[in-house]
């Protein structure tokens, strides 16, 4: 019989004792009475839609602003030509050029976390769709990323803009939403940012219940069902 872990016994514990929906501020401190660890945890939200992805018209696609930040430091690459390179390049970018930057994509570099690129590049990036599309690099209209204001796009994902999308199963969405470390307003700020992000884009076909069970998770900790009728609390957070 398989031994439990020490640490697998008190995460047992506080899934156990707190198995009942939380309100968000309770479920940020649940998460951090969990069994430390020698990093700092990211912080994730988890939404089971009540949505059929597999209808074109209740895919759920976008993004959304983190008035708190992620709490990590965004590579930026940019696909640009002349001017909009400047302007990327004065924007914060962290690599910037055209088709030697394809290039070097193509030969395996991969040092960034997203690419931004002008329309009239996007036919060099094409190519690499094997590559840059399994790692949800492809820059993609609906995600702000293929723009003529590269230096606008470069700005908001060095501040925080994530995107997110529904799973093709189960309509589940979950995307990061800080740190541990944050302070608990810093989390709820952006969890608030999300929440009304996800309600915005809820397709006009969806019949019954939209959001049928939200989770916050931290890394190698326990999940935390929140109160989805008390979701509507958080509005606060985004006008203080």
């Amino acid at each position: 019989m398989a031994t439990v872990s020490k640490r697998q016994q008190q995460l047992n514990k506080l899934t156990s004792e707190y198995s009942s929906p939380l309100t968000a501020e309770d479920a940020i401190k649940v998460l951090r009475t969990s069994p430390q660890v020698k990093f700092d945890p990211t912080v994730e939200v988890h939404f089971r839609l009540g949505i059929n992805p597999k209808m074109s018209d209740q895919q759920i696609r976008s993004t959304v602003s983190l008035p708190g930040g992620t709490g990590k430091d965004v590579r930026v690459g940019v696909v640009a030509k002349a001017d909009k390179a400047k302007e990327a390049e004065e924007a914060g970018a962290d690599v910037v050029g055209a088709e030697e930057f394809v290039q070097r994509i193509a030969g395996g570099f991969l040092e960034f976390d997203k690419l931004v690129a002008t329309p009239d590049c996007m036919g060099m990036l094409s190519k690499l769709g094997k590559v840059l599309g399994p790692r949800g690099l492809m820059p993609n209209p609906k995600d702000g990323t293929v723009t003529l204001d590269v230096g606008r796009a470069v700005k908001e994902l060095k501040a925080g803009k994530v995107s997110f999308r529904a799973e093709k199963d189960g309509g589940l969405v979950q995307m990061a939403i800080g740190k541990l470390s944050f302070e608990d307003e810093r989390l709820l700020k952006n969890l608030a940012a999300v929440v009304e992000t996800i309600q915005k884009v809820k397709p006009a076909s969806v019949k019954g219940t939209y959001i049928k069970a939200v989770f916050l998770s931290s890394t190698m900790g326990p999940g935390v069902k929140l109160d989805v009728a008390r979701l509507q609390d958080l509005h606060k957070y985004l006008v203080a």
